[in-house]
């Protein structure tokens, strides 16, 4: 198991090269000039000498590529040329929203696709299994910024007065501050350093922080926020789930030996969930493992519609503004997180099929 995690973090290295060779290329290859970009449309030549020279961006794009490789290698990700801030603080801000709603989106698509599709797959040709795949064909065809719209609209404006209301927008009511764990606990943490940087991190996943300093009201807050963006950004992974369980059950419950425990006169829930449901998990869990990658890009138009200060509206902004450093550094980030996320995923595969050896 050690060797098979240790090789395939070595190939993913040239992998993530690779990736970083693409993106600073096409972070180039953006129409239009950092220098209007930030300094406006009327910026003088002179002025957008200057700007070039003090960010670097007059080198030749080999130069830059191997300044910029030296860097990352060594941890750092730049400056941003918009925010004149530097880009690892950037991610430590702005992260933990993207990753908080991507997790909650994975977990009700989880919660509900699967048993969707398991109940499907039980009550095969009924009007139970058609009513569930349409259901799943309608979450699958949904937008989800038109879904995220609905939504905001439904619970935040014409249930307002209700016990259903939901906030539209933000991660926080107005007033309310998330206290950092580390300074509720007395912690001294040395500004800029590796831990403060892993402390400051952590403490910006709301949900965890107020969980684990035991501010129940900010907890609650927080996740009646994260609720409507969760559940748009949820429909399409959920309703792909639903279909997968659905077509790889139906496969498993044709078996032999799914029909040997039937004989047997085993319970049919037993036979379902001990014998077949195991068997059928394995292209469930791969299809989980590229949705991630979904939800990162979906989670750009979820943050957007809701207003949420996440990597997806940073992204979005770096780009319309041709911020390179932020543009490289999140995209670096976000690919490694789907290269580990993609091993984790791998390595489950001899827990959930004892079958699979992975040495």
């Amino acid at each position: 198991m050690l060797q098979y995690a240790t090789r395939r973090i070595l190939l993913a290295v040239p992998v993530i090269f690779g990736i970083l060779i693409v993106t600073f290329l096409l972070a180039r290859a953006i129409p239009g000039d950092p220098c209007k970009s930030i300094l406006g449309e009327k910026a003088t030549a002179a002025a957008c000498e200057a700007f070039a020279e003090n960010k670097g961006l007059n080198e030749p794009i080999p130069t830059q590529l191997a300044i910029y490789i030296k860097d990352v290698a060594t941890g750092d990700f730049g400056e941003s040329i918009r925010f004149k801030r530097s880009v690892a603080q950037i991610m430590v801000e702005r992260f933990p929203m993207t990753i908080e709603l991507s997790l909650t989106a994975l977990g009700i698509a989880l919660v509900v696709g699967i048993p969707l599709g398991i109940v499907s797959a039980m009550k095969h040709n009924t009007g139970v299994d058609v009513g569930a795949m349409v259901f799943a064909n309608i979450g699958v065809s949904m937008p989800v910024f038109w879904l995220g719209l609905l939504l905001a609209y439904l619970f935040a404006f014409v249930l307002r007065d209700t016990i259903f209301f939901l906030p539209p927008s933000g991660r926080l009511t107005a007033g309310l501050i998330s206290v950092p764990f580390y300074e509720a606990w007395g912690w001294s943490l040395q500004e800029g350093t590796v831990p403060f940087r892993f402390a400051e991190f952590a403490s910006n996943h709301f949900i965890f922080n107020s969980f684990i300093t035991g501010d129940w009201e900010l907890f609650w807050d927080a996740i009646r926020h994260l609720i409507l963006p969760a559940v748009a950004l949820s429909t399409i992974p959920m309703a792909i789930i639903a279909r997968m369980t659905r077509s790889s059950l139906l496969d498993v419950l044709g078996s032999e030996y799914v029909r040997t425990a039937r004989a047997k006169g085993a319970p049919e829930r037993r036979v379902v969930v001990r014998h077949a449901l195991r068997n059928a998990l394995l292209p469930v869990v791969t299809i989980v493992g590229l949705q991630m990658g979904a939800l990162l890009s979906g989670a750009i138009l979820t943050e957007t519609v809701f207003g949420l200060a996440g990597a997806g509206t940073m992204l979005f902004e770096a780009i319309t503004a041709r911020d390179f450093p932020i543009i490289q550094g999140f995209t670096v980030v976000i690919a490694a997180g789907y290269v580990i996320l993609n091993l984790i995923i791998d390595i489950s595969y001899a827990y959930i099929d004892p079958r699979i050896r992975l040495e």
